[in-house]
């Protein structure tokens, strides 16, 4: 399909400066709380904070900062629905209870995958729900925003669409919708929505925000919602960062108007909607401002994507003699796990100190039909390699730790590294790979990038590694 004869049907783009979206923010006076499904989504924002610990006194620092919006990692995309809906009670309520007695205004973002993976509806339901349950108001609205055009994630008309190099291609045909656990059929986010609801949503009644009523300006946005109520569905298009801020103006506008609003987002809608700028991505210099650690840094890769095993491989292409350890994925599922995992971080603290490490699954993917089956695999996998990295850790820190894949880059942050808060420094490639700064804990002093497996171009995990290891040493 092609993108410049699908777009010449729509208004042109209209330019909207980040600053007049960061104040019409501002004058809500509300911190968004964004529940993050995997710690992939700060990927397109800066100088805000992220929780893996909804602890009172974690989610106070959090609010207490004055950031106009604060992440808590709920890695719930690697969950049971069951589990998810559990955990995403657990965290509002908690969020609810500092909120309350600290007189913070909150308002709630659910952050899932731009390539619509995710426990959709349970998560935005089970937020609407508590909310009701704990006084606040009934939603009025969903509205769903899943296109991140720096990944090459647009939607127009409705329809979900991926960039490739033949063009564009419809989501519902993408490898990510043959995923095990959250595939899916259709690229129409309306059809969409009915097939994820179970019919329970008909497409019909979906309503969409497209690209002419979008650039025709933010009241035309908050006039579409303003009649909305009973959390009805709504989809909105953007194509880039212009048409996410319109759309922020148009949802704060509607907000102030007193439609109740809850957001089911890809990653780029945050900084839209609370008007950060679009960040440079950091330079070495940036990363390590008072000189690298000694030694090499740890780059592990959990995600079985394509695009990750090519990146992996890329890199690997690139640095023939960099160290490369396998955890063998059907080791790691017989009872030879425990003996095979302190076997390879072993020996990946040893060379460590000699240089960088890549510690990483063996490619083979293993998967069943049963989704509940796939997600107990993924999780016994990711706890082995969380299990290696702390063994690492312990006995060699290293000067940067890189981690491919929204599970592995979740599990490895708040078990491997014990991460409780962090602050996200920016991304390291344009929008789509975030460093974090750990505050306290065992891992404070050790830049953390997450490097979601669906994003970047074949050499992009080369270039991160290459971005990290040019800092001179300490």
């Amino acid at each position: 399909m092609d993108e410049s004869a699908l777009l010449s049907r729509y208004p042109r783009p209209v330019a909207v400066p980040a600053a007049q979206v960061a104040a019409a923010h501002a004058r809500t006076g509300t911190v968004l709380v964004v529940l993050d499904d995997d710690p992939t989504g700060t990927q397109s924002v800066a100088d805000l904070p992220v929780l893996t610990s909804w602890a009172e006194e974690d989610v106070a620092w959090a609010l207490g900062l004055g950031a106009p919006a604060v992440y808590v990692l709920t890695n719930s995309r690697g969950l049971s629905p069951a589990a998810a809906g559990a955990l995403t009670r657990e965290v509002v309520a908690a969020v609810l209870d500092v909120a309350g007695r600290t007189r913070t205004r909150v308002r709630f973002v659910s952050r899932s995958d731009s390539t619509l993976r995710g426990h959709f509806p349970l998560e935005t339901d089970v937020v609407a729900a508590t909310v009701a349950e704990r006084g606040g108001r009934a939603v009025d609205a969903v509205v769903l925003v899943p296109a991140f055009p720096e990944a090459g994630r647009i939607t127009v008309g409705g329809v979900h669409l991926l960039r490739t190099p033949g063009g564009l291609l419809p989501a519902g045909e993408s490898e990510f919708a043959r995923d095990a656990t959250f595939g899916y059929a259709s690229s129409d986010l309306r059809e969409w929505v009915a097939e994820k609801t179970g019919g329970r949503t008909r497409a019909e009644d979906v309503v969409v925000l497209d690209l002419a009523l979008l650039r025709s300006g933010p009241s035309a946005v908050a006039a579409a919602l303003a009649p909305l109520t009973g959390a009805r569905t709504v989809v909105a298009d953007a194509v880039g960062e212009d048409d996410l801020r319109l759309l922020a103006l148009g949802l704060v506008e509607a907000e102030a108007a007193g439609k109740e609003l809850l957001y089911r987002v890809g990653p780029p809608f945050v900084r839209a909607r609370t008007g950060q700028e679009v960040r440079a991505p950091l330079t070495a210099q940036e990363v390590f401002r008072d000189g690298a650690r000694p030694g090499g840094g740890l780059v592990v890769v959990g995600s079985h994507v394509g695009l990750t095993s090519r990146q992996l491989a890329a890199l690997q292409a690139e640095r023939p003699a960099l160290p490369s350890l396998v955890l063998d994925v059907p080791r790691l599922l017989d009872g030879s796990a425990e003996e095979h995992v302190r076997e390879v971080a072993d020996r990946a603290a040893a060379l460590l100190a000699e240089g960088d490490v890549v510690l990483h699954t063996s490619r083979a993917l293993h998967r069943t039909d049963d989704p509940e089956e796939s997600l107990a695999i993924s999780r016994r996998v990711s706890a082995a390699v969380v299990a290696a990295v702390r063994r690492v850790l312990a006995a060699h820190p290293p000067r940067f730790v890189v981690a491919k894949g929204g599970i592995t880059s979740s599990d490895v942050a708040a078990h491997g590294l014990g991460v409780r808060r962090a602050l996200v420094r920016g991304p390291l490639l344009p929008g789509t790979v975030s460093l974090w700064e750990p505050v306290g804990g065992r891992a404070a002093g050790t830049p953390y990038v997450v490097f979601a497996g669906n994003v970047g171009d074949d050499g992009s995990l080369a270039a991160v590694v290459r971005t990290l290891s040019a800092a001179p040493a300490r």
